[in-house]
């Protein structure tokens, strides 16, 4: 009896490392998928997180940057682009202008003006600065190209939107603003902005005036009050201001002008 206490002990320590190595194997498994989850959760997050500018970049996608056809003009090519929001124009920029020797101080002298005198006009209709007349004139037919890829693309998007009637409901209730064409008068141009909801005039304002001289006091005096009547009358046919005959009927043409565009 004795002498199996040897044999015995041998079998014990045999089966306990057999045993050992066993649970080290059955534990090794269980740990590899428990780090491969934690290294697969690193990408996981980051293609979550990457979804929010791809979010971002589709909730502007209303806004967008539109280059109208470049123009050559006698002393170079002008070409215009334009930044728009909701179908308005935010900035307008002369990406190509003439340059070299005296065209270089015309150009710096005469974007500027046609830059801002293109977001307050809201259209090509605007005036030539005074000593860059061809500059001017490439400016204006660029621009108005840019404005014809704007006014393709909205209306495309209308029609679009338009199927069914809550979107025709919704569409009739929104704001919209309309810049009415030029009407030239014996004093200079005269051009009409309006803002329209629920098809009532509720905004008017004279982008383009006779100004100079004796023409400035008549419009600082008529424009206010043609404006005025044009929201409390909603229609072209409103009274002429004492003393701006002219102007008034300037107004009253291009105010008509913007009420058929917007379907008024």
């Amino acid at each position: 009896m004795r002498k199996s206490h040897p044999v015995r002990r041998v079998v014990l320590a045999t089966a306990a490392t057999v045993s050992g190595v066993v649970l080290l194997l059955s534990l090794k498994p269980a740990s590899d998928p428990a780090s491969a989850s934690a290294v697969g959760a690193a990408p996981q997050q980051t293609a979550a997180g990457q979804k929010s500018p791809q979010g971002g970049a589709q909730a502007a996608a209303g806004s967008g940057t539109v280059t109208g056809d470049a123009t050559q003009t006698q002393y170079g090519t002008v070409q215009v682009r334009l930044t728009v929001a909701d179908g308005k124009i935010t900035k307008a920029e002369a990406v190509q202008a003439p340059k070299g020797g005296l065209s270089d101080q015309k150009t710096a002298l005469a974007v500027p003006k046609l830059n801002q005198e293109a977001v307050a006009a809201q259209s090509a209709g605007i005036d030539a600065v005074s000593g860059a007349t061809y500059t001017s004139d490439g400016y204006k037919k660029s621009l108005q190209s840019a404005l014809d890829k704007v006014k393709s693309a909205s209306s495309a998007g209308s029609a679009a939107g338009s199927s069914g009637p809550s979107a025709g409901s919704s569409g009739s209730a929104r704001a919209r603003t309309v810049t009415g064409k030029v009407a030239q008068t014996q004093y200079g141009p005269v051009q009409v902005r309006i803002t329209v909801s629920g098809g009532k005039i509720t905004q008017a304002a004279a982008v383009q005036a006779p100004k100079g001289g004796l023409s400035d006091q008549k419009t600082a005096l008529a424009v206010p009050k043609l404006n005025q009547e044009a929201v409390a009358a909603g229609n072209a046919n409103i009274d002429a201001v004492s003393g701006a005959t002219y102007t008034s009927t300037g107004y009253r043409q291009s105010l008509q002008s913007a009420l058929d565009q917007a379907g008024g």
